[in-house]
């Protein structure tokens, strides 16, 4: 029997169940994943704040522990404040109960007076609570450009991790491994052949795999490189 889905604050958000960490290649963030780890075990620092650039995987980090606090019985939320934003921070009431807060994108929040105020109050709730707060953003907590300065003060608290991004020999081995999730495989040089020839980006060659795979399934075949030829019409 499959294990229920992890608590949710009923807001539309859902998250993406291939957002796991046995899907993430911890290649070059081995201490991070590692910490993360631990905070879904409720163990470790109580607040932790990661960064990196769209193609990083902070979004499916702070999933990834989401996902692993639920077979512990531990309640997690996952909030992307670029889809809440129009909900306002009162959305945050009450959330410090929960054990643990994974809050995404927070650079969008810049400039925003009432969110500021909102996520500042929220952190000193969640703090006397003892419960833990993850926080993600593109850049690091003193580069956000937030207006309230106490705010950035305590974005900068505790662990800050950069996310960094995979070298090619990275990508090829999470390319494999998101195949492997998918219950199909791809060679070394099938790997290579999508990086030189398709963009770079993992988000990028993660949405060509699927398109690879749904393609394999329909016609019954491998992923080879010929075949991959006639799916991108090379």
């Amino acid at each position: 029997m499959s294990s229920p889905e992890p608590f949710q604050i009923p807001l539309g958000i859902t998250l993406r169940d291939d957002a796991r960490f046995e899907n993430f290649l911890c290649q070059g963030n081995e201490l991070l994943c590692s910490t993360l780890d631990q905070a879904a075990r409720g163990e470790g620092e109580q607040y932790l704040y990661i960064w990196g650039n769209s193609d990083s995987g902070c979004s499916h980090l702070l999933q990834a522990v989401c996902h692993a606090s639920d077979p512990v019985g531990r309640t997690a939320v996952y909030l992307p404040l670029d889809e809440l934003m129009d909900m306002g921070p009162g959305i945050l009431e009450g959330m410090e109960h929960l054990d643990l807060v994974c809050i995404d994108h927070i650079q969008i929040i810049a400039g925003n007076k009432a969110w500021e105020e909102g996520v500042f109050h929220f952190f000193n709730r969640i703090r006397a609570e003892n419960n833990r707060l993850l926080v993600a953003g593109d850049r690091a907590p003193r580069q956000l450009n937030l207006n309230l300065p106490d705010l950035a003060s305590r974005l900068s608290w505790g662990m800050v991790f950069q996310v960094h991004n995979l070298d090619d020999d990275g990508k090829v081995k999470a390319l494999q491994l998101r195949a492997r999730g998918r219950g199909f495989t791809i060679s070394e040089e099938v790997a290579w052949f999508l990086i030189h020839r398709a963009s770079r980006s993992m988000s990028d060659l993660f949405k060509l795999l699927d398109r690879l795979d749904s393609a394999s399934l329909s016609a019954k075949r491998k992923v080879t490189i010929p075949f991959v030829k006639q799916v991108l019409g090379l």
